[in-house]
């Protein structure tokens, strides 16, 4: 999918790209429509949140962006990938290798600590023991906690055990880091820690994109996608 310029250099394409994406539901005879010709592209690097009310299609929109459902019409390409046309099984592999999501209620194994935790992924991905140890604990590093690698979700605070499941979903160097309501369920200082953490791995060269209801949350992000019955209705930049 990677595109030549005029000067003749390949471009890299954009982590996230959707062109006059529609998503319908079939409730028996009943069609009902949740993205109408929904177009925007995430950049390699980007910051970005997606907002809107209930109902208002943005949690259809995370869906598809993390290859949890197919799009009815329209194209998505994900790291050059026109994920479309893929089978179960190869969107559970975009899903492992190119996506890496953090839940509001952090979907921790209560009884498995914190490097174990984080080396799900890569067990999944099929990498050697040795190193899952190795990227787990640098993915822990990564977030500020390899002092608690080994210990369990109950002895971790909320803000910890959202730090862990941050470095889980970091540990496989995904294209995407796709937030979902990632402070819902912290206090106002624990949020803003994990705010900042996110504000450090966007400087990385990180690309993230947040979907929260939290207008104070998506203030951190570098652009606001507002949907709204299933439209695109507006895009605002920050500093």
């Amino acid at each position: 999918m990677n595109n030549p310029s005029n000067n003749g250099v390949t471009r890299t394409p954009p982590a996230i790209d959707l062109r006059d994406v529609t998503k319908t539901y079939h409730l028996g005879s009943l069609e009902v429509p949740a993205l109408r010709g929904v177009s925007f592209t995430v950049e390699r690097g980007e910051y970005i949140a997606i907002m809107g009310p209930s109902g208002s299609g943005k949690s259809t929109l995370m869906n598809l962006i993390g290859c949890l459902d197919r799009v009815t019409g329209g194209t998505y390409v994900l790291d050059g990938i026109d994920v479309a046309n893929l089978d179960d099984n190869q969107l559970a592999e975009i899903r492992l290798r190119k996506i890496g999501f953090v839940f509001q209620g952090f979907n921790l194994l209560a009884r498995t600590d914190a490097l174990k935790n984080v080396c799900l992924p890569l067990f999944y991905a099929g990498v050697p023991a040795a190193e899952r140890r190795r990227k787990a604990l640098a993915a822990l590093a990564e977030v500020g906690l390899e002092d608690r690698a080994h210990h369990k979700p109950t002895e971790l605070s909320g803000g910890q055990q959202q730090r862990a499941a941050i470095a889980r979903a970091l540990v496989n160097d995904p294209t995407v880091l796709l937030a979902d309501e990632p402070t819902g369920n912290l206090d106002s200082k624990t949020s803003e820690d994990v705010l900042a953490l996110f504000a450090r791995l966007h400087e990385s060269g990180r690309t993230i994109v947040m979907v929260t209801h939290d207008a104070e949350v998506a203030r951190h992000a570098g652009r606001i996608v507002r949907v709204r019955d299933g439209l695109l209705v507006e895009e605002a930049l920050h500093a």
